[in-house]
């Protein structure tokens, strides 16, 4: 244990002792499954990581962070992390252990074993969300990660992935969130005919980016502000959409997003209420889903916050 005010613990400095090597099977989705725990890597993970930790412990509910490891040089440029770690199993390493124990091959020399948060979609449904992010089989973790940012910069109430997409805890998937994997549920492994089901029956609509959708986002983000401004000048302004009118930005939404490859499936498509399209206005032939995630989530968040 490390504390500030006594004498360090011993320097971890073997890189192939059973702790290490326990610790970095964690990289690796059967230790991970197995154990319920993940790697948060970097300061910036770290901090994040922290700071959920003790906002969940303040509030009665299990801490994030089991155990964290790092260099007296870390400590020594980042004295804010130690503080923050006060209370948590601290422990020194050198350089080579944090080397062996990371995924990356220049760590940043702090890593946090971390407690995987397994929300159900009920809970989310039970806290009546305004906005969802909803990965259907997306696979690349850097495009995992830049949806669950967007999201979180967003405002959005939860991220959900179906069964196939990517685990969001892979180390890859983890750095790439830059922390927002700590700000907000994560419900992973769900079935998509489940979770269809689920959004209509609490009234959430259901929009899915497609680059050949029949609605058009500029559009829509238009009407939402002509509503704002002028409510009793548009028609129908009053009432729940449908599938046969236009989405309403500033109603409950949950977008989908599909497979870097193949987009979303038909039965996706078709179980959606809309399907709403980012017009693109040069030469580009589509927008990377991660960029389309940012811009649909924004439209919606927006509209709703305005």
């Amino acid at each position: 244990m490390f504390d500030a005010g006594r004498p360090p613990a011993p320097l971890m400095s073997n890189p192939r002792a059973d702790r290490v090597k326990e610790t970095a099977k964690l990289a690796g989705r059967p230790a991970r499954l197995k154990t319920g725990r993940f790697l948060a890597e970097g300061p910036q993970a770290v901090r994040e990581a922290l700071a959920a930790h003790h906002s969940a412990t303040g509030a009665g509910r299990p801490g994030v962070v089991l155990e964290v490891f790092a260099t007296p040089a870390c400590l020594e440029r980042l004295p804010e992390l130690a503080e923050l770690a006060h209370g948590l199993p601290l422990r020194l390493a050198t350089d080579e252990v944090l080397a062996a124990m990371a995924d990356t091959v220049t760590p940043q020399g702090i890593v946090a074993v971390c407690r995987i948060l397994s929300p159900t979609l009920q809970d989310i449904l039970a806290l009546r969300p305004k906005l969802l992010a909803v990965m259907c089989e997306v696979r690349d973790p850097g495009n995992a990660g830049t949806i669950l940012r967007a999201a979180d910069s967003a405002g959005a109430d939860a991220v959900v992935l179906t069964a196939a997409s990517v685990d969001i805890h892979n180390p890859k998937a983890v750095r790439s969130t830059a922390g927002s994997l700590f700000h907000l549920p994560v419900v992973s492994g769900v079935e998509f005919e489940e979770l269809a089901a689920a959004l209509h029956d609490a009234g959430i609509t259901i929009l899915a980016a497609d680059g050949y959708g029949d609605q058009n986002l500029d559009e829509l983000q238009d009407a939402s502000a002509l509503r704002r401004l002028s409510p009793d000048s548009v028609t129908g302004a009053g009432e729940t959409a449908g599938r046969n009118s236009a989405p309403r930005l500033e109603d409950p939404s949950a977008w989908l997003f599909g497979n870097e490859a193949q987009g979303l499936s038909a039965a996706q498509l078709d179980a959606s209420d809309h399907r709403v399209a980012v017009p693109v206005y040069g030469e580009a032939e589509s927008l990377n889903v991660g960029t389309a995630a940012t811009v649909c989530l924004y439209a919606s968040a927006r509209a709703q916050n305005r």
